[in-house]
């Protein structure tokens, strides 16, 4: 695998969870793999789980990490071409990227989008750019339109808690105090379409993912029908896609209650918002998977990089 950016990047997804959970019994079995290897971590935007489990699946391989925060730290990258740079960035993509393949022998991007420009979004222009320029081996850790390392980590905790050969996992919308990126939501929902799971996706009018995303899904804007008989209730704000970026207001009766999600299994991606997004009672339960997914990070991340290292 040459890079990973997407979903869409892996073939068979039972058999990159089964390789994960092997992983996940054995972490350092592979850690001579990335012996005189360096992996370097270009965040654009802030991050917990995805910049800590990133490190350590690195270390857990015998890579040496270098963590570098863009935004904050290194000038001003500009990503058109034929710009002229006579405005506050510095620095052109074109050498940024060559310059850190120097350095790294695989490189991991984080940049969220804008929210603003659904066009300039869908057209990842960050990760395309680092994908077009860099010689090395591209990680997408969370970009405009995806999040192919959570979904993974999704896929594997589904995968680790179900008791049924095809659970019912339904991703639901809940409400917010602001607009959300739309890249978590559509990751799981093509991770779920590889899995042999029955999928739904519930949220009210007007916050339909994109199309290309949901294809054949049902979709349902009445919750609590959604979750009738749900096994799994993975949830997530997002912005709303047709009024492109916006919180259209209202909709605080999705809050996720242990009455309406009865015994199914709750997932989040973290961090949450208590008492908005999910009550008290639901996170502290028994049902909740959160801690055990973010803890599941670091065996995609390290499943996707041994995959890359293997083909260097």
């Amino acid at each position: 695998m040459k890079n990973y950016t997407s979903i869409n990047d892996i073939n068979n997804i039972q058999d990159w969870i089964d390789e994960a959970r092997a992983i996940k019994a054995n972490p350092l079995q592979n850690i001579e793999l990335g012996q005189n290897k360096t992996l370097g971590l270009l965040f654009f935007n802030s991050s917990l789980r995805t910049r800590l489990s990133t490190q350590k699946a690195a270390l857990n391989l015998g890579v040496d990490p270098i963590v570098m925060n863009v935004s904050g730290d290194a000038w001003g990258i500009e990503f058109g071409d034929g710009t002229v740079m006579n405005g506050n960035t510095a620095e052109h993509i074109k050498e940024a990227a060559q310059v850190v393949s120097q350095y790294c022998d695989v490189i991991a991007v984080r940049a969220f989008p804008t929210l603003t420009d659904k066009e300039k979004d869908e057209s990842e222009q960050v990760l395309t750019a680092f994908t077009k320029h860099a010689s090395v081996p591209i990680i997408s850790m969370e970009s405009a339109t995806g999040h192919p390392l959570q979904g993974l980590t999704d896929a594997i905790t589904i995968a680790e808690n179900t008791t049924k050969k095809k659970p019912k996992v339904v991703l639901s919308w809940a409400p917010h105090i602001k607009a959300l990126p739309h890249a978590v939501a559509n990751s799981f929902a093509q991770a779920m379409q590889k899995m042999d799971v029955e999928f739904v996706i519930a949220n009210p009018k007007g916050y339909d993912l994109s199309p290309e995303i949901t294809k054949n899904t049902a979709i349902y804007h009445n919750q609590e029908e959604a979750f009738k008989d749900a096994d799994f209730v993975y949830t997530k704000n997002w912005s709303s896609y047709e009024t492109y970026g916006k919180n259209l207001g209202g909709n605080e009766d999705w809050l996720i209650t242990k009455d309406k999600i009865g015994d199914a299994k709750f997932m989040h991606c973290l961090p949450v918002r208590r008492n908005v997004v999910v009550e008290d009672a639901v996170l502290d339960s028994d049902s909740s998977l959160v801690i055990q997914q973010a803890n599941n990070r670091t065996y995609a991340a390290q499943l996707v990089l041994k995959k890359i290292l293997e083909n260097l």
